[in-house]
């Protein structure tokens, strides 16, 4: 009897939290295969396949517009982790003069609003060639991208003894294999949680992409609004399925990594 009013509001917080992860979704999914629905009607009074069969065909450019946000954000989660790396073990490991300042201008990007960055970078970027450019929507994707990936490293290298390093190059072992088979395996989970972080915040990016990629670089975010604010709701909330989907896939793959965290 105990155990049940233990475990009653561990599941009653589940269910509140799948509830708000998965209704949003659910409307979405039946305002994509809706013809006509208006309120306060609780399904649509027409039901139709147009909106999948228009995102399917990829017309519209939403074929190039997946493919460019799946590669701005894979490269950008790569590179922010990258970058992450050693100012997190910096930050966790090190103690030294002005670090707490250190520490604020890497978070100051996730304090800051993105429109007050992308705004005074933008004049730079026309100045560099940079704007309207691939590579220019990835630089500008860094800097919210690598704060969160610094962030959840730092974390992860506070619970990382830099001892089983020096162990490891005591017996011998290489630095290539120190780094694969002692750093690597006790990190995964962090960087795993990093690189997802880093995806998602530049897969879902829309004001520093339309700002510095000028519509030049189209992405399905710029896409989803602009089917929302022409009107097409049905296409929208496809859209907005296809736009969550790899998130999720994303977690559900990587999820085995913290089983044991």
């Amino acid at each position: 009897m105990d155990a049940i009013r233990v475990a009653a509001p561990r599941m009653m917080a589940m269910v509140v939290l799948a509830s708000c992860a998965l209704v949003p979704i659910g409307v979405a999914l039946i305002g994509s295969v809706a013809s006509r629905w208006f309120w306060p009607a609780l399904l649509p009074a027409e039901w139709t396949g147009r909106a999948w069969n228009y995102v399917a065909s990829g017309s519209g450019g939403i074929g190039s517009a997946l493919v460019t946000s799946s590669a701005l954000a894979l490269v950008v989660a790569a590179l922010a982790v990258a970058l992450a790396v050693p100012a997190a073990r910096a930050l966790a490991l090190h103690t030294f003069r002005g670090k707490r300042v250190v520490l604020f201008a890497l978070l100051l990007p996730m304090l800051a609003p993105p429109l007050a960055a992308a705004m005074g970078l933008h004049s730079v970027f026309l100045q560099a060639g940079l704007a309207d450019s691939f590579l220019g929507v990835v630089l500008v994707h860094l800097i919210p991208a690598v704060p969160y990936a610094t962030l959840v490293l730092t974390g992860t290298f506070s619970g990382f003894d830099p001892d089983w390093e020096a162990q490891a190059r005591t017996l011998g072992a290489r630095p290539w294999s120190v780094w694969t088979r002692i750093t690597l395996p006790a990190i995964a989970p962090g960087l795993a949680l990093a690189g997802i972080l880093a995806f998602v915040v530049s897969w879902s990016q829309y004001v520093l992409t339309l700002l510095i990629g000028g519509g030049s670089v189209l992405t399905l975010p710029l896409l989803l609004v602009a089917f929302q604010r022409g009107g097409d709701e049905a296409v929208a909330a496809a859209l907005s399925i296809v736009f969550v989907v790899p998130v999720i896939l994303l977690f559900a793959l990587t999820a085995p990594l913290f089983e044991d965290v």
